[in-house]
C-alpha cells in the first residue's frame, strides 16, 4: 500500500465512529456526482479493488470502471451508510438505484470494506453487489443528481 506524496484528505485514521460516519458521507457525495475522475483521486495510485468481477488497479483503470457504469447505469443515486470501523478500515453497506437505457430500473445492495492509508487516500477496496430489478414506482431515492439532501432518509430510516 502506497502512501500519496499529495496533501492528506482527511478525516485521517485511526477513525473515530464520528469520522469514520464523516468519510462514509463524503464518499456518498463524491459517488453521486458521477464524476469518474473525481471519485479516481480519492485512491491510493496503486489502489486495489474488487468491483463486482472486475479487478482495477491504480487510478487509471478505476476511472475507466466508473465511467462504463455510469454510462450503464442512469440515474443513478446511492446511500451509504458506515456498518463498522477499526483503525484504518471502515465496512460500508449501501443501496443505489438506476436504470439501463431500456428503462427498467434496479436497486443494487452490497458491502464494502475499506482500507486507508495514513494520509486519508483509500488503498484497497473490496465490494459485494446484487442487482433487483423494480419498478419505476418502488423507488425511494428521488433527489436531483448530486449530494443526498440532509433531510433525505438513510438506509436504516428507509427500512433497507
Amino acid at each position: 500500500m502506497t502512501t500519496t506524496n499529495e496533501a492528506p484528505r482527511p478525516p485521517l485514521p485511526p477513525f473515530t465512529i464520528e469520522t469514520a460516519a464523516q468519510k462514509v458521507r463524503m464518499a456518498e457525495d463524491a459517488w453521486n456526482t458521477r464524476d469518474p475522475q473525481r471519485v479516481a483521486l480519492a485512491y491510493t495510485p496503486d489502489s486495489r479493488w474488487r468491483n463486482r468481477s472486475e479487478f482495477p488497479r491504480g487510478r487509471e483503470q478505476i476511472r475507466q470502471l466508473l465511467a462504463r457504469k455510469w454510462a450503464r447505469e442512469l440515474d443513478y443515486r446511492l446511500i451509504k451508510e458506515l456498518w463498522a470501523h477499526e483503525g484504518n478500515r471502515i465496512a460500508v453497506r449501501f443501496a443505489y438505484e438506476w436504470h439501463d437505457d431500456a428503462g427498467n430500473w434496479f436497486r443494487s445492495y452490497g458491502n464494502e470494506n475499506w482500507e486507508f492509508d495514513a494520509g486519508g487516500f483509500m488503498a484497497v477496496r473490496h465490494a459485494s453487489i446484487n442487482d433487483m430489478p423494480i419498478q419505476a414506482q418502488e423507488r425511494l431515492f428521488h433527489w436531483p443528481q448530486g449530494p443526498r439532501p440532509v433531510d433525505h432518509p438513510g438506509l436504516s430510516e428507509l427500512g433497507l
